[in-house]
């Protein structure tokens, strides 16, 4: 049974230290972000990304997305930010950008939630969580701590309780080729004039 925290303001500090000590023991927690709530994972600890695919019985050819404190996260694990990318990046981030980083071979989604409690658990939690929207494949993203719960079961350790989210519209998805044109794969919060405008320097 998941262990649900009322986020209250007072007392999450100690919430966030329980969620990031149930990260760092390799379980799924189960957090707020500005969009939906959000499922999360300790990369560095071994089989906890399976744990997310297992958990939400989802296909393991589609990518997990991975929240980052900030760009300087995204270069300590070797991927460079183009001009147009990192322009993307100062103008939507903290926020609903999922920006699609390719060097060579890899290929990485990287976000920075817009809310303070998720930002302090991927902080705290060693700068990058593995995340994904809380809720088992081709349902509707959970908007409410209970609908995370209630679809994740035990496979989740910690609940960190937020409150309802307002809106739950999902973070649009983009790329940038290498001709500096973007790619819009999921459009979400951002629409696409904005993504074009703010890659042009507009603005």
């Amino acid at each position: 049974m998941a262990e649900v925290l009322r986020l209250t303001g007072s007392g999450d500090d100690a919430a966030v230290a329980t969620a990031v000590a149930a990260l760092e023991r390799g379980e799924l927690i189960v957090m707020p972000t500005e969009t939906v709530y959000g499922l999360a994972a300790d990369p560095r600890v071994p089989g906890t990304v399976e744990r997310i695919y297992a958990a939400k019985q989802r296909d393991r050819g589609k990518p997990l997305q991975m929240l980052v404190s900030g760009v300087e996260v995204i270069a300590a694990m070797g991927f460079a930010l183009s001009a147009v990318e990192r322009r993307l990046a100062e103008r939507f981030w903290p926020g609903s950008l999922t920006l699609i980083v390719t060097d060579g071979e890899r290929s990485e989604g990287f976000r920075v939630p817009d809310l303070d409690v998720a930002l302090a658990v991927i902080k705290q939690g060693g700068g990058a969580l593995r995340a994904t929207s809380a809720n088992t494949s081709g349902e509707p993203p959970a908007l409410t701590a209970e609908d995370a719960a209630a679809c994740l079961g035990d496979a989740v350790a910690v609940v960190l309780d937020g409150g309802p989210i307002v809106g739950g519209v999902a973070s649009t998805v983009a790329r940038v080729d290498e001709q500096g044109g973007i790619e819009v794969l999921r459009e979400g919060g951002i629409s696409r004039a904005a993504l074009e405008a703010a890659g042009r320097g507009d603005g």
